[in-house]
């Protein structure tokens, strides 16, 4: 335990969190929203600094990343705790645990500079915080990136995009990379499945393009919630509006944690999805969860193939230092 970064007092010793967008007030002896954050005698505290649930290799494509070093092992990390309570979610078991185990926290005892040496020793160019949301972990990430950023070493966050103006401003210098999740273009589906709202995460999204951060955003797909034409356009349009060039990840969602009972994303529908994004005019749109479908990188000048994917896993890449090998058009990302 450790004294938490961005709060203020709030008098009669409460505390104003000031690290995600939910902004919490929390009384003497409460936690926040992510439930790992608390207030004990008027300081806040995080739980959950040096405390990793995972630490493994992943393929920077799993992420999913597709534009940031391609082919590349990133080290993941994660820690308990979210500041979303998405009934969908696939990672509820790590994510959920502290608010469904009476206030628990688990994870083995890690330090950033044991993050820093555990990339190094494994040659993985990448740290990545994800699984659950890093904005709980922000201090952990924050001294690791620091660490990881004067060695050379890259550092990617995979996030619901809750974070606030202040927290992008601690992060600036240190983290290169992004998928955000824009889970759907509607306020009413962030409040009644989330627990959230929708304005933050766009908001972030423009600050983190504007700080040239690499992004890449993600929408799972889930059948009658977020897949009606008509919001995967506000979705796609958004995006376009921001940067043509941010790549667009449809992901097919499989039945999970509390949504039991919703089928499958049926392909097609991704495949319309992608359609819509194109139309809009994002130049980089992919399907997620279909291996084999909708994964390779073409042109957006020529038309022709210059990354084949399977899965997580590269098959063949044909840039040549970040430009198509045919017509020499420059393809945006990190190649490099």
């Amino acid at each position: 335990m450790r004294e938490a970064m961005l709060w203020e007092g709030a008098g009669e010793g409460r505390v104003r969190c000031a690290l995600c967008a939910h902004r919490c007030l929390i009384p003497p002896g409460g936690r926040g929203v992510c439930s790992v954050r608390e207030n004990r005698n008027g300081t806040l505290h995080t739980l959950v600094y040096g405390r990793l649930v995972s630490q493994t290799l992943d393929p920077i494509e799993k992420k999913p990343l597709y534009h940031f070093l391609p082919g590349s092992p990133a080290l993941s990390i994660a820690a308990m705790g979210c500041n979303f309570r998405c009934d969908f979610c696939q990672n509820h078991v790590i994510s959920q645990y502290p608010r469904e185990h009476r206030g628990g926290i688990l994870g083995e005892p890690v330090s950033p500079e044991d993050v820093v040496r555990a990339a190094r020793d494994t040659h993985a160019p990448i740290i990545a915080y994800t699984y659950t949301e890093p904005a709980v972990f922000f201090e952990m990430c924050y001294d690791t990136g620091k660490i990881a950023h004067g060695q050379g070493i890259r550092n990617a966050f995979v996030t619901n995009g809750y974070l606030t103006e202040e927290a992008l401003a601690e992060a600036q210098g240190w983290l290169h990379a992004a998928n955000v999740d824009l889970k759907a273009f509607s306020d009413d589906f962030y409040r009644r499945y989330c627990g959230a709202s929708l304005q933050p995460v766009l908001d972030t999204i423009r600050r983190m393009v504007a700080q040239g951060i690499w992004v890449e955003v993600t929408t799972l797909v889930i059948p009658g919630r977020n897949d009606a034409d008509e919001e995967l356009g506000w979705i796609a349009q958004f995006l376009a509006g921001v940067s043509p060039d941010i790549p667009w990840h449809v992901s097919r969602f499989v039945p999970s944690y509390r949504a039991q009972d919703l089928p499958p994303t049926p392909l097609e529908t991704l495949r319309r999805a992608r359609d819509i994004g194109r139309e809009a005019g994002l130049r980089f749109v992919y399907l997620g969860n279909f291996p084999g479908e909708g994964e390779d990188t073409t042109c957006p000048s020529c038309g022709r193939l210059v990354i084949r994917r399977y899965g997580f896993q590269i098959v063949r890449n044909a840039l040549l230092e970040g430009h198509c090998p045919h017509c020499g058009e420059a393809i945006p990302g990190v190649w490099s």
